[in-house]
C-alpha cells in the first residue's frame, strides 16, 4: 500500500470542484474543506475526552483536550490565509456559492452541542438530511463535557444540589450557585483536588480558544465582505458579531458568564 493509497489522496484531491472558473475560488474551497477535516478531529477528541471524564480517567482526557487546543490554534491561524482574499476576489465567485454557507456546517453544530451550546433550532438547517438531523438530535440530549465535569465533581464528594445534576441536557446550562461553590472548593485547595483543578483549567483554555476563533472569524469576514448579508441568509458580520459576544459565551458550555465566574472564582479573596 502506498502513501497515496493509505490517505485516499486521489479521492481527497479530487474533492475540490470550483464552479466559477475564478482563480481564488480554490483557496475558498480548500480553506473550508481543511476546516471540516480539523472539525472531524475535534469531534473525535472531544467525544473521547467526554468518555474518559465519565469514566473518571482524567489523564487521557487532559491530553485530548490539550490536542483540541492545538487544533484550535491551527484554525485561528488559518484565518490569515483566507484574509488574503480581497473583496474583489470574493465577489468574482460569490454568486457560484448559491445559498451555501458555513452556518450550515453540521460538524460545527455537533461540536457546539458537545460543549454545551444547546439550541434545538440549530438542527433546522439540516432537516433535509435525516441522518444529520438524527445525529444532531442525539447530541442535543446527551450530557455536554461540562455536564460530565459537574457529575465528576459530585462523584468525588464535592457538595452540590441534586438539581444541578438532574436536568434536561437538551437545554442550555443555567449557572447553579451550588456548582459555583463546588468549583470554589476545588480552587481554594488545588493540591487536594489537583486533577479537578487541572480539568477546570483545560476547560478555561478551551473557552479561550473558541473566543479567539470567533473573533478572527468576524474580523476576516468583515475584511472580505464588509457588511453585506451572508450567503446563507444571515445578517453577515452583524450575525457573527452577536455570536462573538453573547453567543460566544454559549459556544463552550463552561461559559454563560465568564468561565472563571462560573467556577466561582469571583468569590475568592484577593491576595
Amino acid at each position: 500500500m502506498s502513501y497515496g493509497d493509505y490517505l485516499a489522496l486521489d479521492q481527497l484531491l479530487a474533492a475540490q470542484r470550483p464552479r466559477s472558473g475564478q482563480h481564488d475560488e480554490m483557496l475558498f474551497i480548500i480553506q473550508h474543506q481543511t476546516t471540516e477535516l480539523w472539525l472531524k478531529l475535534i469531534r473525535h477528541e472531544l467525544g473521547a475526552a467526554r468518555d474518559r471524564i465519565r469514566a473518571d480517567d482524567l489523564q487521557p482526557a487532559f491530553k485530548m483536550l490539550a490536542r483540541v487546543g492545538r487544533i484550535m490554534t491551527q484554525l485561528i491561524q488559518a484565518w490569515d490565509v483566507l484574509a488574503t482574499l480581497t473583496p474583489s476576489d470574493y465577489t468574482a465567485f460569490r454568486g457560484a456559492l448559491g445559498r451555501a454557507s458555513g452556518f450550515q456546517s453540521y460538524q460545527f453544530r455537533l461540536i457546539e452541542f458537545m460543549l454545551g451550546n444547546k439550541q434545538r433550532a440549530m438542527i433546522d438547517p439540516h432537516r433535509h438530511r435525516a441522518d444529520l438531523a438524527a445525529a444532531l438530535e442525539a447530541e442535543l440530549v446527551a450530557p455536554s463535557i461540562y455536564d460530565e465535569a459537574i457529575r465528576l465533581l459530585a462523584r468525588r464528594g464535592v457538595a452540590m444540589t441534586p438539581t444541578a445534576l438532574d436536568r434536561d441536557f437538551g437545554l442550555p446550562y443555567v449557572a447553579d450557585p451550588s456548582v459555583e461553590a463546588a468549583w470554589t472548593t476545588v480552587y481554594r485547595d488545588p493540591e487536594r483536588h489537583w486533577d479537578l483543578y487541572e480539568l477546570a483549567e483545560e476547560l478555561v483554555d478551551l473557552e479561550d480558544f473558541f473566543r479567539q476563533w470567533r473573533f478572527r472569524h468576524v474580523t476576516t469576514v468583515e475584511r472580505i465582505i464588509g457588511f453585506k448579508p451572508g450567503t446563507g441568509g444571515t445578517a453577515g458580520v452583524a450575525y457573527l458579531r452577536s455570536c462573538s459576544t453573547s453567543a460566544c459565551s454559549r459556544s463552550c458550555g463552561i461559559c454563560g458568564r465568564s468561565s472563571r465566574a462560573r467556577f466561582g472564582l469571583r468569590r475568592l479573596p484577593r491576595a
